[in-house]
């Protein structure tokens, strides 16, 4: 068992995963595809509800809540994403379920339009991948780990702001500027997948424990879930413009 990436090793041995049940790529890729079916088939009752006129508001919102929650104890303790990794897929569902039911009444076709270009991008990036057309480096890790945050912490002010009447310029607009900075983020989410498609692959050959199969697949839903709500706002900022 070797991986490129010290971190995993460090992380293998100090949780004793050279077992005889040790993560594989297999299995990682038919946990996240779980994953995936319980969150779309989640999305498509909270969507049928709000087609059948009923308030999802508050479905959504306790998605987004209880999903948010869920993220931080898998993120911090990999060990209960078994358990917890299917229950975040489901809240999940429920909140782009019902969001996405909005956007689409307000813009005609702009769900399809988003699904197709994520699973686009997933596709793309995954074939960069597999033919090494992208290298996973240290320095490609810290760009993108340190963009990520700056764009956590930047909505973090947002949401905080928002309580005192202040809006961040351009971040939720529909100017060329607000535009660009909707495009840059989406390019952001995409790297991420890059990286996720790296511990996956690093992960097996590192051994890492097979409960580790459940973490990538759930950090792979996250990766997957911010990038189509992103290329959601997006497409809206364009339809706005």
């Amino acid at each position: 068992m070797r991986t490129s990436n010290p971190a995993l090793r460090a992380f293998a041995k100090r949780e004793g995963s050279y077992s005889s049940q040790p993560m594989t790529l297999m299995g990682a890729i038919n946990k996240s595809f779980l994953l995936l079916f319980i969150l779309i088939t989640a999305a498509g009752a909270a969507w049928y509800y709000s087609a059948q006129g009923q308030d999802v508001s508050a479905i959504m919102i306790g998605g987004a809540i209880g999903g948010f929650v869920i993220a931080l104890i898998v993120s911090f303790v990999p060990k209960t994403a078994p358990v917890l990794a299917p229950v975040y897929a489901v809240l999940e569902g429920m909140f782009v379920g019902g969001i996405s039911a909005y956007y689409a009444s307000l813009y005609e076709g702009i769900v399809m339009q988003a699904v197709l270009l994520t699973a686009s991008v997933f596709l793309a990036l995954l074939l960069a991948y597999r033919f090494r057309l992208i290298k996973v480096t240290r320095n490609f890790r810290l760009g993108v780990f340190a963009a990520t945050f700056g764009i956590l912490i930047m909505y973090l002010l947002s949401f905080i702001l928002g309580f005192f009447g202040v809006a961040i310029p351009f971040l939720h607009d529909a100017s060329p500027v607000g535009i660009l900075i909707s495009v840059a983020i989406v390019i952001v989410a995409s790297l991420n997948l890059v990286l996720d498609f790296d511990f996956i692959e690093n992960g097996s050959n590192a051994g890492l424990p097979k409960h580790m199969e459940w973490y990538a697949g759930f950090a792979l839903l996250v990766t997957l879930v911010w990038l189509y709500l992103e290329i959601l706002r997006l497409l809206a900022k364009l339809r706005r413009n």
